[in-house]
Order: C-alpha cells, then sequence, then structure tokens
C-alpha cells in the first residue's frame, strides 16, 4: 500500500533520486541552485510551492509531486497546479501515481482551491492514461516563451 505525504528534510537523498528521474525523463538539466533552492521550497512550503512523496510497504519514497499554488483572476479562492509529478520504475503499477494525485486533490481541498490542474507531454502515455481517469482534458493549448 502507498502512503502520501508531505516532503520532510531527511527525504532529501531519496527526493534527490526521484527528481533526477523526473528531469531526465523530460531532458531537463537543473542546476545545483536549482536543485537545492526546489527542495527547500518544496520543503518548507515557501513560495506558494509544496512537496508531497509517495512511500512504498518498505518505507522507500516512490514517487513525488510538486504543486504551486497561486491566485487566479477567475476567482477569490487559488489554484493548484501540480507542476511535477514522477513515480519511479519501481513504483510503476503500484498505485502510487493515482495515490499521488488523490494526496494533490486532498491538499487542494484542505486549502480551498477551485481548482487542480497539469500539463504532460503528448508523448507520455502512461502517465495520460491515469490522467484521463482521475481528470478531465481541456482544450487549452500551451504557448510558452
Amino acid at each position: 500500500m502507498t502512503t502520501v505525504r508531505p516532503i520532510r528534510g531527511e527525504d532529501r537523498d531519496a527526493w534527490l533520486h526521484l527528481w533526477q528521474g523526473y528531469n531526465d525523463f523530460y531532458r531537463n538539466s537543473p542546476t545545483e541552485e536549482v536543485t537545492r533552492e526546489t527542495f527547500r521550497r518544496v520543503r518548507d512550503g515557501s513560495d506558494g510551492l509544496f512537496g508531497l512523496v509517495a512511500e512504498d510497504d518498505e518505507g522507500r519514497l516512490v514517487g513525488l509531486a510538486h504543486l504551486v499554488f497561486h491566485p487566479s483572476t477567475w476567482t477569490t479562492a487559488t489554484y493548484c497546479y501540480m507542476e511535477d509529478l514522477f513515480v519511479s520504475r519501481e513504483g510503476r503499477g503500484s498505485g502510487a501515481g493515482r495515490a499521488l494525485i488523490e494526496g494533490v486533490y486532498a491538499e487542494a481541498d484542505r486549502r480551498g482551491a477551485d481548482r487542480v490542474y497539469w500539463h504532460t507531454q503528448q508523448y507520455n502515455a502512461p502517465a495520460r492514461s491515469l490522467y484521463d481517469v482521475v481528470g478531465t482534458a481541456t482544450s487549452f493549448v500551451v504557448y510558452e516563451r
């Protein structure tokens, strides 16, 4: 059974392994400073960020979710953006991804967020098969500079 909980300071090394796997998947290479600050902010819940981890039955971290809570011009409440979600190879198929998303929903509800949303790559078929069950695809197209 998977347990989802907030990130703690003692999770740093196991989190770093998951963070590296996540960034490898997306072909991203964050600097050491970005990695250090990301951990600090998701652990401390600062700057609107908040982090969750998934533990397996042995207490090993098998997944992470990083959230951004922010205001919106479309509501007086907040929105929750799930910026990062990753489950290790060892944790895949265990329900950890679904448990993390349910944990995200619970935290968003606890904070009174009106919406939870996230993005993924079109080619991320395994994750999208889960997302199609736990969420609703929208018609929005993402642009960036």
